[in-house]
């Protein structure tokens, strides 16, 4: 599993891409019901795959190969001086906590979120159910780390838990509270998770070069990009 794909796979139909717009996007789809499972996840994450709500899948397109998986090493890494500031600016401000079970508090803060901020993307409206198929697994564990300004909830960053691995699913957050750079921080909580979980990595995805929107994952440092079935030092 760690050095070859699984024999059953699928192909989706090719569509729209969500961060190149001159592109299409075609993605390739695990169907093997074998591979749906913590320690098969944690192999395929190594191949460069992803999980949306229940599906495993990573891009497959056929003239573009823009997506590149990253991982940061999380107990080699240590902050920025910018993200230092980041963390001293929130010191003080905001309480931490982790939780495995979902909250009523989740689905408002998401569509504020989606409201708001992400207006162009295809999430735009927000919809309970597309909100619970995007985030939510039934074969995974999942782990919720929040951000609570006293008694107000302001961030979820939802994390996929792994033996040796954490993957970054999605984070929203309180547009109220973007000026303390939220995003940032959350990723920040996430490889602390990791580092006290002794977690060797945690996945953010795809970076895109070409999107600016997606250029962030390659600030958290040291970090690997996968690149033609090889992980590389950034």
């Amino acid at each position: 599993m760690t050095d070859h794909l699984p024999a059953r796979l699928g192909l989706s139909q090719q569509f729209d891409c969500s961060y190149l717009t001159d592109r299409q996007e075609q993605l390739l789809v695990i169907l093997e019901p074998s591979c749906y499972s913590s320690e098969k996840f944690e192999a395929l994450l190594a191949l460069g795959f992803r999980r949306s709500g229940d599906q495993i899948y990573r891009p497959h397109c056929p003239v573009c190969s823009a997506c590149k998986s990253v991982r940061v090493l999380a107990q080699q890494f240590s902050p920025t001086k910018s993200q230092k500031r980041k963390l001293n600016k929130a010191k003080n401000q905001f309480t931490v906590t982790y939780s495995q079970q979902e909250r009523l508090e989740y689905y408002p803060l998401y569509s504020k979120y989606i409201t708001q901020r992400h207006q162009e993307g295809s999430m735009y409206p927000p919809e309970q159910s597309q909100y619970q198929s995007f985030l939510f697994c039934q074969w995974l564990p999942i782990t919720f780390i929040e951000l609570w300004h006293q008694e107000k909830l302001i961030a979820v960053a939802v994390t996929d838990c792994m033996n040796n691995a954490i993957s970054a699913i999605y984070t929203f957050f309180d547009p109220d509270f973007e000026h303390f750079s939220l995003g940032t921080l959350m990723i920040l909580e996430q490889i602390k998770f990791a580092q006290l979980h002794n977690k060797d990595f945690v996945y953010l995805g795809y970076q895109i070069d070409e999107c600016a929107k997606m250029r962030y994952k390659t600030q958290f440092l040291p970090a690997q990009n996968r690149v033609a079935d090889e992980w590389l030092t950034i």
